[in-house]
């Protein structure tokens, strides 16, 4: 693999953009490069507090067509062993670890769904916390198709978005949706011109990165956690993370803007 599986890169206002680069393998997630790469960049962007909110998006026509079928013949270097108990491990040690690392990460992240979203690439969109497509996007849950089953998280991800019955029927028939029915399903939340995407991505990314950012990622470790938490224990989450958000200077910087109606200005501290 020569080029650079995933590239990366961070303007000056905090907005990074990732974006998967095998255009001519439609980018692929399955592949131990891919996801060892996917890992750093998201490792990177949690540990650096200027990063205030990221767009994942793929080269050339497709998001991402999920598996690489040519890896799916047992051992030959994909998730696949002639083997049960080694192509379950395969699995742990592959791409599970991609939602894992999505749902432990505090940045936000966009996606920008440029074209087909499949398999594995769907529940790649769903890893993220928004979505927005290109009109000419696709989307399918098709592991069926092939006789498998979602092994990457998406029977969790899928559901929650988009609600069961709809999960279901995208899951048991593994039929292609275009973006319109993303769109009425809320599997999306914004469709536009294909040639718009990006700079509507953006527009996005630059909403939510003039926000401060410690309180942007503690409401999104909220969000998350708040889908496996009852109402008790998501209270007490809030008060122990209002009492750290309430300490900040950007805290008090927002409340004495406010009241001197002018523009905050946000250090991140």
């Amino acid at each position: 693999m020569s080029a650079d599986p995933v590239l990366y890169a961070c303007d000056e206002s905090g907005i990074a953009t990732i974006t998967l680069n095998l255009p001519e393998q439609r980018n692929p997630i399955s592949d131990h490069a891919v996801i060892d790469a996917l890992l750093g960049v998201l490792a990177a962007m949690e540990a650096d507090p200027a990063v205030r909110v990221a767009i994942l998006t793929g080269a050339g026509s497709a998001f991402s067509a999920g598996g690489n079928l040519k890896a799916m013949r047992p051992d030959s270097g994909g998730l696949k062993s002639a083997l049960p108990a080694r192509t379950r491990g395969n699995y742990k040690r592959g791409i599970q670890r991609i939602p894992l690392a999505f749902a432990a990460l505090e940045v936000p992240v966009i996606a920008a769904v440029n074209g087909p979203a499949i398999g594995a690439g769907l529940d790649l969109a769903c890893m993220c916390d928004l979505r927005i497509a290109a009109d000419n996007a696709v989307f399918a849950e098709s592991f069926v198709k092939l006789g498998i089953i979602p092994g990457d998280g998406g029977a969790w991800l899928l559901p929650r978005i988009v609600g069961f019955s709809k999960a279901a029927e995208l899951t048991l028939t593994g039929e292609t949706i275009d973006a319109a029915e993303a769109l009425a399903i809320g599997l999306v939340s914004r469709v536009v011109p294909a040639a718009q995407l990006l700079a509507a991505a953006h527009a996005l990314a630059a909403r939510i990165a003039a926000n401060p950012g410690f309180a942007v990622r503690m409401a999104k470790r909220m969000l998350w956690d708040a889908q496996r938490l009852d109402l008790g224990a998501t209270l007490e989450l809030a008060a122990a993370m209002q009492a750290v958000a309430h300490a900040t200077a950007d805290n008090e910087e927002a409340v004495e803007a406010f009241l001197a109606k002018r523009k905050p200005v946000f250090r991140g501290d």
